[in-house]
């Protein structure tokens, strides 16, 4: 007889990656309980892609209809309100949250833990409350009394928290992340942001859209340095030119104090060194795998760049898996709720499916927006791939006339048999417009079949069917 457990499957992590894999499950008749420490939704809902989707569609709208005089618009009294604003961004979140709702996912037959989950051993784990900064004594003996949980089988799906700061004194001064400073109640009058990477430029984006005064550092020698040279080099067009942003690359902030209200930070460039004055800071340094779960009492193995993982999304101890950014890699929501589904499939089935990140698109959130399916000129260069490029400006299309819209372009890859290798966009809806490049990139379809398909004149999707027919 087999030893009794609490549950089927236990998910740390209530957010995409967890809520995917535990719907998955539950249909398949499995008890499943999912434990997050904080919010249900995670990331996705709370901190990443709603709030900052909502807070862009926001500044988006204001800012077209700033530009709106172009096209014989006139508004002599053209103003927003920011409380108001803010409150349309809670209100998307609201309304995505339903399907991430304690109630939703108990109604599936989901039992939703809130708490800090331990692994004390491969199949059992123990649940405290999480402590406010300054618990009680009722609080502080609630948390550290707990409970002990076990399962037959665990997904690991907490996700990623932020780095630690390399800045000295920085933790001692007030500052903000990209997750908390969409909260603010009222805009500063100056913002720095330490960062050029997507959230870095996103969030100087929309705050200088707004009217604040943005300096905007980054260390490497070009804005968001994971992308082809021609896009951190129109984007910071973009920024300084249309929006104001201050920009400094190959510059590091090495130190932060505060006086009176006014934060310090000293940054150091061509081995000088400078103070700046600015009112709100925020560090855009990136996040690191969530790992602080006790995984070495599980036999779990993982350094800082993630939880070590099978193609399956097995781990090392064989009845755990883990999903999501907690495996590192790129984060975003479709790839944890893919990976969600995937592990929990393997985690019942006899049948292992392994991973196929083909065809998934990194997009920065910006307008232009930019996206990247399959591999960048970087990333064939490095690896020493051959390769053809075929690359349009947006005015090679009526879009940009009729839009008046020229910040942008569309670059294309392929190798000698004409196999699509990427593809980088930056121009309005570059995300969605791409998706046809991505399935042509996950099912093998080739560049002559792209260049063959009729596209709508006076959409921006016609500079792929251009591009395409260059390398055809």
């Amino acid at each position: 007889m087999g030893k009794s457990f609490d549950y089927d499957i236990i998910i740390i992590g209530g957010g995409a990656a967890g809520v995917s894999a535990a719907r998955s499950l539950v249909k398949a008749k499995k008890k499943v309980a999912i434990v997050e420490a904080e919010k249900l939704g995670g990331a996705t809902l709370n901190t990443r892609d709603i709030p900052y989707l909502a807070a862009q569609n926001f500044a988006h709208l204001y800012a077209a209809a700033m530009a709106g005089v172009k096209f014989g618009i006139t508004s002599t009294n053209l103003r927003y309100n920011y409380p108001t604003a803010y409150k349309v961004q809670q209100r998307a979140i609201a309304r995505v949250g339903e399907k991430y709702s304690k109630k939703s996912l108990e109604d599936d037959g989901i039992t939703c833990i809130n708490g800090l989950a331990h692994f004390v051993s491969a199949n059992e784990i123990s649940v405290r409350k999480k402590l406010p900064t300054t618990p009680t004594a009722e609080e502080a003996k609630a948390g550290a009394d707990g409970k002990t949980l076990s399962a037959e089988k665990f997904l690991i799906a907490t996700g990623a928290v932020p780095k630690d700061s390399e800045i000295t004194g920085l933790s001692e001064v007030k500052h903000y992340t990209p997750a908390d400073i969409l909260k603010i109640e009222k805009l500063p009058k100056t913002m720095m942001v330490i960062g050029g990477g997507a959230s870095g430029v996103e969030t100087a984006e929309y705050f200088a859209g707004l009217g604040v005064k943005v300096a905007l550092i980054e260390l490497s020698e070009r804005l968001l340095p994971r992308e082809d040279e021609e896009v951190g080099q129109i984007m910071a067009a973009y920024l300084e030119k249309k929006l104001g942003v201050r920009i400094l690359t190959s510059t590091r902030a090495v130190a932060a104090s505060s006086a009176n209200g006014i934060t310090r930070i000293t940054l150091s460039r061509n081995g000088q060194e400078k103070a700046v004055r600015v009112e709100c800071v925020v560090a855009a340094v990136g996040s690191k795998p969530n790992t602080d779960l006790g995984l070495q009492n599980a036999g779990v193995n993982f350094d800082k760049k993630g939880v070590f993982v099978e193609k399956t999304l097995q781990t090392t101890a064989k009845n755990i898996y883990a999903a999501g950014d907690v495996v590192g890699g790129d984060s975003a929501t479709e790839l944890a709720n893919y990976e969600g589904g995937l592990a929990a499939a393997n985690m019942i089935g006899r049948n292992k499916n392994m991973v196929n990140y083909d065809g998934f698109t990194r997009v920065v959130n910006t307008n232009p927006q930019v996206a990247t399916v399959g591999m960048n000129e970087d990333d064939l260069t490095k690896r020493d791939i051959k390769y053809n490029k075929a690359m349009l400006p947006l005015s090679a299309v009526s879009a940009s006339a009729i839009s008046d819209f020229k910040l942008g372009f569309v670059k294309l890859l392929a190798n000698q048999q004409g196999k699509i290798l990427g593809a980088t966009m930056m121009a309005p809806n570059a995300a969605a417009n791409l998706q046809e490049v991505a399935l042509c990139i996950r099912h093998g379809l080739s560049i002559l079949e792209v260049a063959s398909t009729p596209h709508p004149n006076g959409e921006w999707s016609e500079l792929i069917r251009l591009a395409a027919k260059k390398l055809a």
